[in-house]
């Protein structure tokens, strides 16, 4: 996502991790890496988001046909 920042980035995975969706490992190397995981609550949003995404296609992007309705 181009128009993201890193500082905008990094706030929003914060809070995916403080809700407890994410999992953040730390590696202590050089550089740091840093890695993130989906935790079980994470993959059961998964479902929700695909209602979404289904409804979206059909709905919300002009370039379809449906969307003229």
């Amino acid at each position: 996502m181009p128009e993201l920042s890193d500082k905008m980035l990094s706030q929003r995975l914060k809070e995916l991790e403080a809700e407890g969706i994410l999992d953040r490992r730390v590696f202590p190397e050089t550089p740091v890496r840093i890695e993130y995981a989906l935790t079980v609550k994470g993959r059961e949003l998964e479902r929700a988001v695909e209602v979404i995404e289904t409804w979206a296609d059909e709905w919300a992007r002009p370039s379809r046909a449906t969307a003229t309705r």
